[in-house]
């Protein structure tokens, strides 16, 4: 709110925030309709905004985040040639002002402690930060089935990231009560209540991925064939019997591919049995099988990911650590760890430690534990607060 009142001279009227996720488990899975267990995080994107005059309909979105301001027309969201960051915003702004049919003029600021490309979401964080503004101006609702849809739609049309719901989802229905199974082909979900004392500590490796290198197209493309093989419509359909059964119709890299979403979906539902029941060794176990699997089977995983996700292995049950494994679309971004609330200090000093041992960088990490979803935030009982 500061930062707005900065640039454009006057006080924010509305704010909202919408969450990151981490995925616990489920990777890979949700463009291939199968399971999923999204947490949103304690860190988010916001923004400041309030309505303007203007000329000409248009919103001008300044973004702390990368130091960028654009400005873009309400009756026409062209998509910024470039790729740029405003790309996310162009593409829910098209989609929402086609539903709402008018948006009035907006004047927008966006800060974010998520880290950029980092496997959190940010992308989506800020998309459905954006539809949620959106909500907010035009006083009109979308059910969260439709926000999340229309956010993807945007990824996929504006950003060309070919990517599933879950990370939409996620921010959207975040739960404080613990993180969300998400059933990718019906859409159904609900709350998994993860024991107080469990947190998960989240290590970024530094390492940037950009999804739009092509990587992530051919592994959902590596799917798709593997499924034309089997004979099923998604992998979701598949079994360990049929991709067993399979290896004369299967290339060597569409049974990886296969044996991969197959045993990852198994491993999802068993990780749900192992958290509702408070069986953080197994759960623990059921982390490690889907590294492995992300490693070699999938061929997502790095060097950086795989040295953090051995250094957590390496700390036993003495140190309260459970098990670890990476987490978002690979090539680089982060890790996940299962820590003990009372251990996460000393945990977060030793994996910085051995990271930077082994890779000579400093490593940034924090612990969280689930958050609520996008939401409107009062301004004038943040006012309140700051008095």
């Amino acid at each position: 709110m500061r930062a707005f009142a900065a640039r454009f001279g006057r006080v924010a009227q509305w704010l909202v925030v919408a969450p990151g996720r981490v995925n616990l488990i489920g990777e890979h899975t949700d463009y291939n309709e199968g399971f999923v267990l999204p947490m949103a995080i304690e860190r988010c994107v916001a923004i400041a905004a309030g309505p303007v005059d203007a000329a000409e309909p248009r919103m001008r979105v300044v973004s702390a985040a990368v130091g960028g301001s654009v400005d873009i027309r309400l009756d026409f969201a062209q998509k910024d040639t470039h790729g740029a960051w405003s790309n996310y915003v162009r593409g829910v702004v098209a989609g929402f002002g086609a539903w709402a049919k008018s948006i009035p003029s907006i004047d927008a600021l966006i800060v974010s402690d998520l880290p950029l490309g980092g496997g959190l979401s940010s992308s989506a964080a800020l998309e459905v930060a954006t539809a949620t503004l959106l909500e907010v101006a035009t006083g009109r609702d979308l059910s969260a089935r439709d926000k999340a849809d229309l956010c993807r739609r945007a990824e996929h049309e504006y950003a060309g990231v070919p990517c599933g719901l879950m990370d939409q989802l996620a921010c959207v229905l975040g739960d404080p009560r613990g993180p969300l199974l998400i059933d990718c082909r019906s859409g159904a979900t609900r709350a998994v209540p993860m024991a107080p004392d469990l947190v998960v500590v989240i290590c970024n490796t530094g390492v940037r991925h950009a999804l739009v290198d092509g990587e992530y197209a051919r592994r959902r493309a590596e799917c798709e064939r593997a499924a034309r093989a089997l004979g099923v419509a998604s992998l979701r359909d598949a079994t360990i019997e049929s991709v067993n059964a399979a290896d004369g119709r299967l290339d060597p890299v569409a049974r990886r591919r296969a044996w991969h979403v197959v045993t990852e979906n198994a491993r999802t539902l068993a990780a749900v049995f192992a958290l509702e029941r408070g069986d953080f060794v197994a759960l623990g176990r059921l982390f490690g099988e889907s590294h492995r699997s992300l490693r070699d089977d999938f061929e997502v995983s790095c060097a950086e990911l795989d040295i953090l996700v051995d250094a957590a292995s390496d700390l036993s049950a003495d140190w309260g650590v459970y098990g670890a494994r990476m987490t978002g679309g690979g090539f680089g971004g982060c890790t996940v760890t299962l820590v003990r609330s009372d251990r996460v200090s000393a945990v977060l000093e030793e994996l910085r430690r051995r990271f930077a041992r082994v890779t000579g960088r400093v490593l940034e990490a924090f612990a969280t534990r689930p958050a609520p979803g996008a939401r409107r935030l009062d301004i004038g009982s943040l006012a309140d607060d700051r008095a």
